[in-house]
């Protein structure tokens, strides 16, 4: 199967994810909105109750996304996996990767558990290239490190699904193992895995300034016709951040600026939702791709943990978890 026949038919995925990351959205601002019109009525001081609903939207947005969300981005990674290692997916591909993830859902849990050992390894990687460019280099070398740390810094998102994508396939093994598999492919084959690196940040660029821009431009158009309504609003939130003593006091203090900056936020949130719904599973399919097809034809021994666990000790401590 092409990359664009994988992307097609694990779409339902993302239609779903799409979905679930609107109705977060609307559970914010509601709860937002309820928080300033609460505030209002008891105190008259809006914009405390404006921020405590925003506080706890978020948390509960971040909790519920945690638990839920995920199986969505699982059941998805579990069928491009499949797709990519088997070259065919089932009819019903939304049912089957929703029976795959339960199947698999105390390794998934598992899996989640690790990769925060795995983006460690991975910090500690970027940190040791930083490093390492300045020692050589002075200041060029220092840049030249930070690019490159940066680079491996932005992969990492997509090394953890590629890792959750081999801990599907190596079905008949442990989680923690599997993921440490997936490690030492990255480690092994990093140079193949960071050609991808320009696609990453060159389709997220271009993402970005379409997707968020046009969001932003039409949201501060709306935003700006009502710039009147706003100010009420604007005037207890700068009342609430001078008493703060925050800079921010003389930014709400003239309503003009103010659609300027929510239309900015509104493109930021809409963007990072429709890209992380469509643009950046169109991106793993490549990257899957290529991670998956250098894991199969090397597949990682123990043997080879130890070149990775010399240069993170977080690597030895979660082999020490190996199951």
């Amino acid at each position: 199967m092409t990359n664009k026949e994988i992307y097609r038919r694990t779409l339902g995925f993302s239609i779903r994810k799409l979905l679930f990351d609107v109705i977060m959205v609307v559970l914010v601002v509601a709860l937002c909105a309820a928080g300033f019109l609460l505030a209002q009525k008891l105190d008259e001081n809006g914009a405390v109750g404006l921020v405590i609903g925003l506080i706890v939207g978020l948390i509960v947005a971040a909790i519920v996304t945690h638990f839920v969300g995920y199986i969505f981005k699982a059941g998805q990674i579990a069928m491009m996996t499949r797709a990519v290692t088997e070259g065919e997916l089932p009819d019903d591909v939304i049912g089957e990767g929703k029976r795959e993830v339960k199947e698999r859902f105390l390794t998934v849990a598992a899996y989640y558990a690790a990769t925060r050992a795995i983006k460690g390894i991975f910090n500690q990687l970027g940190n040791a290239v930083t490093k390492l460019g300045g020692s050589i280099g002075g200041e060029t070398g220092s840049t030249v490190g930070s690019a490159v740390s940066t680079a491996v810094n932005t992969v990492i998102g997509y090394l953890c699904d590629c890792c959750l994508g081999w801990v599907f396939y190596r079905r008949d093994q442990g989680a923690v193992r599997s993921t440490l598999e997936g490690a030492v492919i990255f480690f092994k084959h990093g140079k193949t895995l960071l050609k991808n690196v320009g696609r990453i940040f060159g389709m997220g660029l271009l993402s970005l300034l379409v997707i968020g821009g046009a969001i932003a431009a039409v949201a501060y158009f709306v935003l700006s016709s009502f710039s009147a309504a706003l100010e009420p609003i604007c005037t207890e939130v700068a009342k609430a951040f001078a008493e703060s003593e925050s800079a921010l006091a003389g930014f709400f203090s003239d309503p003009a600026k103010v659609p300027i900056l929510i239309a900015i936020v509104i493109g930021l949130v809409f963007w990072g939702i429709i890209h992380g719904a469509f643009i950046r599973p169109f991106i793993l399919t490549g990257v899957l791709r290529n991670y998956m097809e250098s894991g199969m034809a090397d597949v990682p021994t123990e043997a080879s943990f130890g070149a990775v666990q010399r240069v993170s000790p977080k690597f030895g401590k979660l082999m020490a978890k190996m199951d």
